[in-house]
């Protein structure tokens, strides 16, 4: 497979099956905005930046909200959460997905804002690969991002949704979380390929460079 960050909490990840991308994300971001082919795009939630789904090419399929779905031979896993620590009452609900290619198992936490319950890590199952906010604001604390990483304990985890050059979002760099991970990141890369045999025997933290 093959996973490429467009920025914010979108992602292109290409398998054999497809290639699915999550979250897009308007203009008033200050990012580009992405324009690439998808068979596939998920929307975590209903915010502009991340349900963005104008200018792809070709036909793609969205996924909104929870359930379960099977699109090109990928599974899909919509999971029920909440963009805040109040069920929603705040900022509404997000759903977390699962993304089960051929070979691989990848989990976006959209903006998620809690730590999980015992029935959400049960649903979410075991993950290779774990996409979370790590930049505060509306989404997990710093704190609580590192918690979701304990309770998923996934092989590879992908900072997302984090401070940089040129985003307008008043958002924390991933300095932070790091700290809190108590860990070096891995090789910063523009697109990380990865399979079943190339996992770490222990849980790595990789940072993707801005796909421009």
């Amino acid at each position: 497979m093959e996973i490429t960050w467009m920025g914010h909490a979108c992602f292109r990840l290409r398998g054999k099956e497809a290639t699915l991308v999550t979250d897009p994300f308007g203009k008033d971001i200050g990012l580009a905005i992405p324009r690439v082919r998808a068979d596939i795009i998920t929307i975590s939630h209903g915010h502009p930046n991340h349900s963005n789904i104008s200018g792809f090419r070709g036909e793609a399929k969205v996924v909104e909200g929870p359930g379960e779905f099977e699109i090109n031979g990928v599974f899909i896993f919509g999971i029920q959460s909440y963009h805040d620590k109040a069920k929603g009452a705040e900022r509404g609900p997000n759903t977390i997905y699962v993304f089960e290619f051929s070979d691989l198992t990848v989990c976006h936490l959209g903006d998620l804002g809690h730590t999980l319950t015992q029935a959400q890590i049960e649903a979410i199952g075991d993950i290779d690969v774990l996409l979370v906010p790590v930049g505060g604001g509306d989404t997990l604390s710093v704190t609580d991002a590192a918690e979701v990483v304990s309770q998923v304990e996934p092989r590879l985890v992908i900072p997302m949704h984090y401070g940089m050059a040129g985003i307008t979002l008043p958002l924390d760099p991933p300095d932070k979380f790091l700290k809190e991970m108590g860990t070096e990141p891995g090789l910063s890369q523009e697109m990380l390929k990865v399979s079943r045999e190339s996992l770490p025997d222990e849980m790595q933290v990789i940072m993707l460079q801005l796909k421009q």
